[in-house]
């Protein structure tokens, strides 16, 4: 045969590949949208039972049995105990393919609730030795239900499905207590991403930055890193009225503050990647006349760049060292990394926003500007390529005073957002086994 009838042979068997792809992808699709109409109201009661009995980080228990029964009654095969609650699920497909990890987080945080929603949280837990309100204040009740909705509607197409589906329910993804180990990174370390390893791992957060009916995302770094620091300023304790026979840690910590702030500000290359330093917790003294020994500081720092992420660490130390040794006093400076980068793989986040805007609309699916708050499903990210994005809660036209970010004790969703991620989840998982 001559290598033009050779040619044509190929572009006929491809245009008929690309017809029955097209054939079959469209079915697929309707298959999807109508088992999620079917399992919507399941979705949403698991929601509202999740919400009123929310659990702390390590705490999951109830959670955890809860998703567990419901991948069982479904047929998987089921772990528990990962990282102390974790629950994997996995899903045999029909067909040999490769190996999909989906992720939701199951804790909430020590918030006490101030909806007014019917099933609004009442509990309460100890947390860093007091008593606190405990609510799903970051959507992660919402993200538990829809992964188990999708858990059902592929279990449904089971038959269809060309590979294996791992479902991770993780706990503590908001860090774990004090002195214990926890979330994403337990789970990496406990073997979540092995037996069998997955190709890539899709996840998803609801945000009230957003409508109902809106996804972003974005290629590359997406949510920022997260650390945490600790500034002890130690001076010399004196009388309020005779500060020059002491040394001052109030004013010296008043000086840090603003000296950190500097280090955004002139010392970084602005045009390289943005970067946040915030002190959220002053401590020192108990009374009006007495200059105290010490002041502690606590903070967070928010990166996108390892390397300028390392030298925001050494300019904090450096910083806080000379300016409490100019005033007379020392500083002592603790820094723990809690989160790395969430960062989307830049060929996956192209085929993923595909699915996306497919399920959505084109219109509803954008590239987001990066997120200065962070997730551990960057340890995943650590391991395998994942790809992470953002679904809207907030209905049109609401008034910008009843909308509230995540972690506040009014936040609320409409759970129109959960049928939504239900089916984003779902085609996006089996776009990616069908090679699409």
């Amino acid at each position: 045969m001559n290598p033009c009838a050779i040619a044509a042979v190929a572009a006929i068997t491809l245009a008929t590949a690309t017809f029955a792809t097209a054939q079959n992808a469209a079915p697929r699709a309707q298959r999807v949208d109508d088992l999620a109409n079917a399992v919507e109201s399941k979705v949403v009661a698991w929601r509202r039972d999740i919400h009123q009995s929310p659990e702390l980080s390590n705490r999951e228990f109830r959670t955890s049995k809860l998703v567990a029964e419901h991948l069982r009654r479904l047929g998987m095969e089921v772990k528990t105990g990962i990282a102390h609650t974790g629950v994997i699920g996995l899903l045999k497909g029909g067909r040999p393919g490769p190996v999909v990890a989906l992720r939701a987080d199951m804790d909430a945080l020590p918030v006490a609730e101030q909806t007014s929603l019917p099933f609004a949280s009442k509990a309460k837990a100890m947390w860093m030795g007091k008593e606190a309100g405990v609510m799903h204040a970051c959507g992660h009740d919402g993200h538990t239900a829809i992964l188990m909705g999708v858990a059902e509607i592929l279990t449904a197409m089971k038959e269809q499905i060309p590979g294996t589906v791992k479902f991770i329910f993780q706990p503590a993804e908001e860090g774990p207590p004090s002195g214990e180990e926890g979330g994403a990174r337990l789970m990496v370390k406990e073997g979540a991403l092995h037996d069998p390893v997955p190709e890539v791992i899709f996840g998803l957060h609801i945000t009230s930055r957003l409508q109902v009916g809106r996804a972003g995302y974005r290629a590359g770094p997406f949510l920022s890193s997260a650390d945490t620091f600790r500034i002890v300023v130690k001076g010399k304790q004196t009388h309020g009225g005779l500060p020059w026979l002491g040394v001052d840690p109030i004013v010296i910590a008043s000086q840090v503050v603003l000296g950190l702030q500097t280090i955004q500000s002139r010392q970084l290359n602005a045009l390289v990647e943005p970067s946040v330093i915030s002190i959220g917790a002053i401590n020192g003294g108990n009374r009006e006349n007495i200059i105290p020994d010490s002041v502690e500081m606590l903070g967070t720092i928010r990166a996108f760049n390892e390397e300028m992420r390392r030298d925001i660490h050494k300019r904090i130390v450096t910083t806080a060292q000379s300016i409490a040794q100019s005033g007379g006093g020392s500083a002592e400076i603790t820094i723990t990394q809690d989160y790395d980068v969430t960062t989307n793989d830049e060929k996956l986040a192209e085929r993923a926003a595909r699915s996306l805007r497919e399920t959505m609309g084109a219109v509803n699916v954008s590239v987001i500007p990066k997120v200065t708050v962070a997730e551990d499903f960057s340890a995943y990210e650590k391991v395998v390529p994942g790809f992470f994005f953002h679904l809207g809660v907030v209905p049109k036209d609401t008034p910008a005073e009843k909308v509230f970010p995540n972690h506040s004790p009014r936040f609320w969703i409409d759970e129109a957002v959960l049928k939504i991620g239900v089916k984003a989840l779902a085609n996006l998982t089996l776009d990616y086994l069908s090679g699409k």
